[in-house]
């Protein structure tokens, strides 16, 4: 086997250095744990960037992409399979009944949603209102509807129509609606954005100022879906039911996928011709997200996700009592954000010195989207990590 160093190499000469990569060569994960080329292990709380929540390498999806790789990979969506129709009943039945697309990423979903809106809007209706501090993908339209200026340098002009307000200000966006305005969207929570979690009260007030003035209301649930937050879906956390929802990330436990569902009487409006995705809901992917719901239900995942978040905050609440580097906790199921008092990077750096995978996002916020099959043993153990590193800054 080929040593990091090799691999970074091979790195440097043929792939483009559009990502900012850790000097480390990854070669095999098994549940919250990876191991790199010279055989370090880690303990891994952001898996797959959030998308292994159900550990690396969970042996029931690994034994039905198998299964299925040896009888059928891919056909055009010109033809039915028994795969994609389960895996589209299995989501609408734990949803809220819609109908789906199946695509290969979030940033795939959102385009689908983005389309739909416009679609299925009376004429003259094609504005979206979105959030500062939004992320919803890297695709031309989705990375128009993220509210962070950082991420629209150079790519102007972006795709007309998106309007952002700050998040939580439900003032803002009843201001922000005029006559062509189409729908809202928004991440029910922010993830990339920091983990940011609104209230109920403000969410419910999305849903009411849609049904008052004629617009749809599209939740990006492609961090917070299929049981991050300990539900089903984050909008079943929070009582407040969308028009449209997007989803990817652990939908397939690692397999690359997404998926957007919409009501049954808005669905039809992405008619025939208008959008298509070809490897969306290809025979692999169904499986694995077959697989993954099937998982999720035999191994009592959701409640696993609640006892994980309650774990993460008794700790961190107590370390923000006694830390005063420490500014601020959320928590909903196993999504955790960690805001500090100062930049945070040197956390990720000194975690993984100690073989500990943690993210930081928005400078000084600590990211973790552990798998809620980690042992809370184990919780308990990378906890102490946390507290030590933070408690010698």
């Amino acid at each position: 086997m080929a040593s990091s160093e090799e691999i970074i190499s091979l790195f440097d000469q043929y792939v483009i250095p559009n990502y900012t990569r850790y000097p480390v060569a990854l070669v095999r994960g098994e549940g919250p744990f990876v191991w790199d080329a010279e055989g370090k292990r880690y303990v891994d709380f952001f898996p797959g960037w959030g998308c292994n929540m159900f550990g690396h390498c969970p042996k029931p999806v690994v034994d039905a992409v198998r299964e299925q790789v040896g009888r059928l990979i891919h056909i055009p969506n010109t033809w039915y399979t028994e795969e994609q129709g389960t895996w589209a009943r299995l989501l609408s039945e734990r949803s809220f009944g819609g109908q789906a697309f199946f695509c290969n990423s979030g940033t795939e979903a959102n385009e689908a949603a983005i389309k739909l809106v416009r679609l299925h809007s009376p004429k003259g209706r094609y504005k979206i209102i979105t959030f500062l501090g939004a992320f919803h993908g890297r695709t031309m339209g989705s990375i128009s509807a993220t509210g962070q200026p950082k991420y629209h340098h150079g790519l102007e002009p972006l795709l007309p129509g998106f309007t952002y307000v700050p998040h939580g200000d439900l003032e803002a966006v009843k201001n922000a609606i005029d006559d062509e305005t189409a729908a809202i969207m928004i991440e029910p929570i922010q993830g990339e954005g920091g983990v940011r979690i609104p209230t109920r009260e403000f969410l419910q007030g999305l849903r009411d100022l849609c049904d008052d003035n004629g617009l749809l209301l599209v939740f990006d649930e492609v961090q917070t879906g299929c049981g991050r937050t300990g539900e089903w879906f984050a909008y079943q956390y929070f009582g407040v039911e969308p028009d449209i929802m997007t989803l990817a990330k652990t939908i397939c436990s690692g397999v690359a996928a997404g998926a957007m569902l919409a009501r049954k009487e808005i669905a039809p409006s992405l008619r025939p011709g208008m959008h298509a995705a070809t490897f969306g809901g290809n025979p692999l992917a169904a499986a694995a997200g077959i697989a993954t719901i099937r998982m999720v239900e035999n191994e009592h995942l959701l409640d696993k996700a609640k006892a994980i978040g309650a774990r993460f905050k008794e700790r961190l609440t107590e370390m923000a009592g006694t830390l005063d580097i420490i500014q601020d906790v959320r928590v909903a199921g196993a999504m955790i954000g960690v805001q500090l008092r100062v930049p945070g990077a040197f956390m990720v750096e000194n975690c993984m010195k100690r073989g500990l995978l943690i993210n930081c996002t928005q400078g000084n916020v600590i990211r973790l989207l552990p798998a809620v099959t980690t042992p809370l043993e184990l919780v308990d153990e990378a906890l102490d990590i946390i507290e030590e590193e933070l408690r010698k800054a």
